[in-house]
């Protein structure tokens, strides 16, 4: 990507590789979370729902009042 960078090859040697440490980092948390979410992707598995998340009654507005 950068072959012929004299600035690029001094950061590298200074900080470490960065751009090639994040995208190994991040394809890790790629795989762990592709593991931790196969069951939710399986056909017929019903997510538990957190309390407060299923049906809930709304409010009604009050009625026009009689004179």
């Amino acid at each position: 990507m950068f072959q012929d960078s004299p600035i690029y090859d001094r950061l590298i040697a200074e900080c470490g590789d960065v751009p090639t440490q994040v995208r190994r980092e991040a394809e890790r948390v790629s795989r762990e979370l592709e593991l931790v979410m196969r069951p939710y992707q399986s056909p017929g598995y019903d997510r538990p729902q957190a309390p407060g998340q299923g049906w809930q009654r709304t409010a009604m507005l009050p009625a026009p009042r009689q004179p």
